[in-house]
């Protein structure tokens, strides 16, 4: 699995389990604990940084919005290729 540089986003957060539900930017979905997380909150974003002891969450604050924005070009590009046919 490579991570480098891949941003992930907080979609939900169950506190009570300690896990929060994260996407990145593949659109992968995954279940992390909070504690990995500082600041962890629903909507938050980090950006991945591997280490030479193993993976950093760094809180990214304009990760959230390059996702978003990301995410609407697929859907633009997909409706675009679909209305082409």
């Amino acid at each position: 699995m490579t991570w480098a540089g891949d941003l992930l986003v907080v979609d939900v957060l169950d506190e009570d389990a300690g896990l929060a539900d994260v996407e990145d930017t593949r659109g992968r979905t995954y279940q992390l604990p909070v504690e990995w997380l500082p600041g962890v909150r629903e909507g938050a974003a980090y950006r991945i940084i591997p280490t030479g002891e193993g993976v950093t969450f760094t809180p990214d604050p304009a990760g959230a919005r390059l996702l978003r924005e990301r995410s609407k070009q697929t859907l633009l590009d997909f409706v675009d290729e679909h209305e082409e046919r």
